[in-house]
């Protein structure tokens, strides 16, 4: 039984594998933390939002199976 709230693992072996589209699913599964995480004072810090993105991209094509 697969667990629909999660990320299918096809799309994570996609990701990993620097498809765009796949990375973008991903990105897209975690962007109200990244949202969350970005608040500061009540508002969306833009900049640190484009920060937690970029390292999360960064993250997941440095991503390695074999470990």
């Amino acid at each position: 039984m697969r667990n629909k709230k999660l990320i299918p693992f096809e799309v994570i072996q996609k990701a990993v594998a620097g498809e765009p589209e796949a990375v973008d699913t991903v990105l897209r599964y975690y962007n109200a933390h990244i949202k969350y995480l970005s608040m500061y004072k009540g508002h969306i810090n833009d900049d640190t939002q484009e920060r937690l993105k970029a390292k999360l991209t960064e993250a997941i094509l440095k991503f390695r199976f074999d470990r």
